[in-house]
């Protein structure tokens, strides 16, 4: 592929912080989100990026935000509202950049989950319950729930987070801010699946990040995007397995065919497989906001 991956951000003179996917620059009252085009697998950064990717969830972020009836971070996609270096390349960072508020951010992610999958369906299928909350018997594998479920989780800086239950929310926030959040968390989910679905995705199960600024709750960080939820073709849609998505399913399901033991440095993704989740991750994109993408 002669697109290249963009793994690394670099704005002298400000505070960085880097996660899997976003570098994030402190100026002060402001923050800068990087998305790059990082791609994780089974906790591990892989050594190969999917091109544009970061482009993918910052336009489907900007998308959200401007959709959903919620109070966010975002105030601009313009990187000149900040007072870059001159040496910065800005074309590098078109498309991938957010100018956010910067918030004092709840240690609590929220994760709304609408249809029984993944670890949920592992946990089920171990205890009868999906993070706590017992279910009826007899569920099916992507079955959808009769409401969605709540299940917060406490945010690791390495490996996986730890799914807690909502009276362990409760004590870390209090119970007035955990009520709010959950309430919150399942209104967005409910008004984002119901959108996406009439465009032919389902969401199946999402997570939520949000912070305070004046008193205030925000939505902030990425939503409802391939990253931090799971999307399946409504059309494909067919209870009692796993579902086809929108997602690194093919760089996970390439990995599970190599020797590569997981906690050893992972191997360099081939091209094809770049190729594939890259489509997939634009075939998202172009579906849900019902337009070309920019960097095709």
């Amino acid at each position: 592929m002669s697109k290249q991956a963009f793994l690394q951000s670099n704005i002298p003179g400000y505070p960085v912080k880097q996660g899997k996917v976003r570098d994030i620059y402190d100026f002060g009252d402001r923050l800068l989100f990087i998305a790059t085009d990082r791609i994780s697998a089974f906790d591990w950064v892989l050594p190969t990026g999917i091109p544009d990717k970061g482009r993918v969830l910052t336009k489907l972020s900007e998308m959200w935000f401007n959709r959903l009836d919620v109070n966010h971070h975002l105030i601009s996609m313009d990187v000149d509202d900040l007072p870059l270096p001159p040496e910065v390349n800005r074309e590098e960072l078109a498309g991938r950049s957010m100018v956010v508020k910067k918030t004092e951010v709840f240690p609590v992610e929220c994760v709304v989950r609408g249809y029984i999958s993944g670890s949920g369906w592992k946990d089920y299928n171990n205890s009868g319950a999906v993070c706590g909350i017992s279910l009826a018997d007899g569920l099916e594998e992507s079955e959808k729930f009769p409401e969605p479920l709540f299940t917060p989780a406490t945010k690791a800086e390495e490996g996986h987070d730890m799914n807690i239950p909502f009276e362990e929310m409760c004590k870390i926030l209090g119970e007035e801010t955990s009520v709010k959040l959950r309430d919150l968390s399942q209104q967005i989910y409910q008004q984002g699946s119901e959108f996406a679905r009439e465009k032919g995705i389902i969401i199946a199960d999402t997570k939520f990040e949000f912070g305070q600024l004046n008193g205030e709750i925000i939505l902030i960080d990425e939503v409802l995007t391939p990253d931090s939820s799971r999307f399946w073709p409504v059309e494909l849609y067919s209870p009692g397995q796993g579902q086809p998505s929108f997602d690194k399913q093919f760089v996970r399901d390439w990995l599970e065919t190599t020797d590569w033991d997981k906690n050893s440095e992972p191997p360099e993704l081939p091209e094809d497989i770049v190729s594939q989740t890259r489509a997939k991750y634009i075939e998202a994109y172009e579906i849900l906001a019902e337009e070309e993408f920019p960097w095709k």
